[in-house]
């Protein structure tokens, strides 16, 4: 005798278990506002014991809302960006909210036509870190212009009057170029990010005001621009090591490029930290397994990801206005990680 096919669940089943109406189900499943925080916390629950699936496409043609943020990253391959992905989700599913991934690959081209993808699948609302050529941000700003949310994380472009969630960069490289002071290094180098964005142009000033504030005047010579890779880093050591009189410490913009400069170091037998000294910045997990460890500034990448999409959730359900004067700019602290690659001075 063939088995009985298990009838779907519905909403009138979830309400008969929490003893309520289907109005108030629906409602806390759409997570509208009059509906309490409990009430939604136990209409969640109870779909998830009942095995309960909504049926988004229905319900997004009804309510005129698909419950779906599209996020927009430059690269997969860093597990930076994919802990501030992990932070967003977290975040957003907790508010029954689905998350859609682009990756630009570093492409203005690709961002662009991460942004068109995201308007035509009616996301209600664009997470993005921009690429690394991008120069020209009409497509955030016509996105904008059609009423969608859009908050910048990370690499973050303030004077566009877009909401953005960063962290302290200029905190954070002032006080990694400090920390090398610290430990006896006196002629700091710094291999610098794609100068159109704002989060490197802070890093290279943190960089060049701690180097003042040691009464060394700025040597122009001591900064090498560099692309944000392992390469640029190879580069900008060996560029640094053939100069006449080289330094003996660098600060990188980023955990790659500062690997980048190990190698270097290590192919041209030059002793980590003892002869020279190394810190990056972002807190990449390689870090901690290369010899030396090394020393790096940590983004607090997971609470970025949770507070950017706070941030846009304010902007979509509560109709907060963060424009003009308003602007809403979250800045998180850049906590300091030294490891081998950069303490000299033994305690």
């Amino acid at each position: 005798m063939p088995s009985k096919i298990k009838k779907d669940t519905t909403i009138k089943d979830i309400a008969n278990l929490l003893k309520t109406t289907p109005a108030t189900v629906s409602r806390a499943l759409n997570d509208l506002p009059e509906i309490s925080d409990q009430m939604k916390k136990q209409v969640r629950a109870a779909a998830r014991k009942l095995d309960y699936e909504k049926n988004k496409i229905a319900s997004s043609l009804r309510s005129g809302r698909t419950k779906t943020i599209g996020v927009i990253i430059p690269t997969a391959e860093q597990n930076f960006f994919g802990s501030v992905v992990h932070g967003i989700v977290d975040v957003a599913e907790m508010y029954g909210y689905d998350v859609i991934i682009h990756q630009s690959n570093e492409s203005h081209l690709l961002e662009k036509k991460g942004v068109q993808s995201f308007l035509a699948a009616r996301v209600e609302g664009i997470l993005a870190s921009v690429a690394k050529d991008t120069v020209d941000f009409s497509h955030f700003l016509q996105a904008r212009k059609k009423k969608l949310p859009i908050v910048f994380f990370d690499r973050v472009m303030e004077d566009l009057g877009i909401p953005t969630v960063g962290i302290d960069d200029y905190g954070g490289a002032y006080r990694a170029t400090e920390h090398l002071f610290q430990q006896g290094y006196r002629r700091i180098a710094h291999i610098s990010g794609p100068k159109d964005i704002k989060i490197f142009r802070e890093r290279l000033r943190g960089y060049s005001d701690a180097v003042k504030a040691h009464k060394k005047k700025l040597d122009e010579t001591l900064i090498f621009q560099g692309d944000l890779s392992i390469e640029s880093g190879k580069l900008g050591a060996s560029h640094f090591l053939e100069m006449k009189d080289p330094p003996d410490a660098i600060f990188a913009v980023e955990d790659f490029t500062a690997l980048g400069v190990i190698k270097e170091l290590k192919e041209r037998n030059v002793s980590v930290p003892d002869k020279f000294g190394v810190i990056g910045f972002c807190n990449e997990m390689f870090g901690l397994h290369i010899t030396p460890t090394l020393s790096t500034i940590d983004q607090q990448t997971v609470e970025m990801g949770r507070e950017a999409f706070r941030l846009i959730y304010d902007i979509i359900v509560k109709g907060k206005k963060y424009r003009g004067n308003h602007v809403k700019n979250i800045v998180l602290d850049a906590i300091p990680i030294y490891r081998q690659s950069s303490n000299r001075q033994k305690p």
